[in-house]
């Protein structure tokens, strides 16, 4: 076995200049990533292979687009399926099997090269999948890249107003308005939005709470500050340190914070649950205005009963 084949993606012709031939990759020692292109089996398993061996199928005047260039920037999406690629108007190249082809002026500034590879900008993804994409969803990438500080606000607001024609822009601009570079999660960015959607006031992000002494308390992932009103998403990484999390909801209860925490099955699957839970704590505290938006609950399903438990 050539080691120079098991180190990364080859053609037929590769594995013929080391005395290969088609039937020799036909055995169990190699797979076939796609016509002509080839790996090694116990080559460690990775989207940078597939993406290199299509790569090998594509003109030089194409590059990454869509989720499989936001995978190449470092935000954490399904890059694959399918592989998104954009051509130049005029690429002379037709449909590829397991590769979305899409055609549009690549100007030398919406491209750049990551680890070999190249890919749309990440200013010009974010603004491509927000028109793509529903609002929510969105809202979550962009949340993901200018939490990582891959891109800033001010990137976004600057290629908005420079591309003012381009289909989608509105959509963009609504992102942007409601995208919050705290979020830590994708998560949290759902809770976060499921409420604005609601018509209930927008929540801070992950501030710091501290008691009447000064001492560090805990940091919610989304806090009501004039409702003294704390929420969390918990998923797996919080039932991992459920005692350190009890301690902290202790020590926020005793700042006099009252903290609401809710699991993807709460916000995916009863969304009017936790709109009703957190509507009527920020109704029964003094605060801010009278809670805008009251009848929105209904476009998340019929309020819940009073016996309705969260888990």
């Amino acid at each position: 076995m050539p080691r120079e084949l098991t180190t990364g993606p080859f053609t037929l012709d590769d594995a013929r200049r080391f005395g290969l031939t088609r039937a020799h990759l036909r055995g169990l020692s190699w797979r076939r990533l796609a016509r002509g292109t080839y790996a090694w089996t116990g080559l460690e398993d990775s989207p940078l292979h597939d993406l290199h061996a299509a790569r090998r199928r594509l003109p030089a005047e194409s590059a990454f687009s869509g989720l499989t260039a936001a995978w190449l920037h470092g935000i954490d999406v399904a890059p694959c399926s399918p592989i998104e690629v954009t051509v130049g108007i005029r690429a002379g190249i037709s449909a590829r099997a397991g590769i979305l082809l899409r055609r549009s002026k690549l100007a030398r500034e919406d491209v750049t090269c990551i680890g070999g590879l190249c890919a749309t900008s990440l200013v010009r993804t974010l603004a491509e999948l927000c028109g793509r994409l529903n609002l929510v969803e969105a809202v979550v990438l962009a949340d993901a890249a200018l939490h990582s500080r891959r891109v800033s606000l001010k990137q976004l607001k600057s290629w908005a107003g420079s591309h003012s024609a381009r289909p989608g822009i509105r959509r963009l601009r609504r992102v942007i308005s409601d995208a919050e570079p705290a979020s830590e999660s994708p998560m949290e960015s759902r809770l976060r939005m499921l409420l604005v959607h609601a018509g209930l006031p927008r929540p801070r992000a992950q501030v710091s709470i501290h008691d009447r002494w000064g001492r560090f308390a805990g940091r919610p992932d989304l806090y009501y500050e004039s409702h003294r009103l704390g929420l969390e998403y918990d998923g797996g990484v919080h039932r991992d340190a459920l005692v350190d999390d009890n301690r902290r909801q202790n020590r926020l209860l005793r700042a006099g914070v009252t903290l609401l925490r809710f699991t993807a099955a709460d916000v995916l699957g009863n969304p009017g649950a936790v709109v009703f839970v957190v509507f009527k704590l920020l109704e029964a505290r003094p605060g801010l205005a009278p809670i805008a938006g009251k009848s929105a609950i209904g476009r998340h399903g019929n309020a819940p009963s009073a016996g309705t438990r969260l888990k």
